[in-house]
């Protein structure tokens, strides 16, 4: 089976979806560029998961496809009511804050947990 990301190339980020006690989680970390997450799209699909938490406190560099990941994923929970707590790195706030002002405001993102 072949890998989606180039020969001779390591993965220095992950995103995977854990089922937890407490719910869902969509789980970002380390460097998470575009060939991360379409490994995890080729995993999970395109459709946005059922998640209770993000969890992106320990990355450290995201790309657009990975940003708009997240965003997908808020979006779903605030269309269906509900509220996704996420756990940010400083850069992934700083790259949330710049998407809401592109945007108009995630009412279901809970504030920093």
């Amino acid at each position: 089976m072949t890998s989606p990301l180039s020969a001779g190339s390591a993965a220095r980020g992950v995103v995977r979806l854990l089922n937890t006690s407490d719910g869902g989680v969509l789980c970002l970390a380390g460097e998470v560029d575009e060939a991360v997450v379409a490994a995890f799209l080729q995993r999970y699909g395109r459709e946005p998961a059922r998640v209770d938490r993000i969890d992106a406190g320990s990355v450290t560099s995201l790309s657009p496809p990975a940003l708009d990941l997240v965003l997908d994923h808020l979006e779903v929970a605030e269309r269906a009511g509900r509220s996704v707590r996420v756990l940010r790195s400083p850069l992934v706030e700083r790259l949330l804050a710049t998407a809401r002002t592109a945007q108009e405001p995630l009412a279901g993102a809970a504030t920093r947990a």
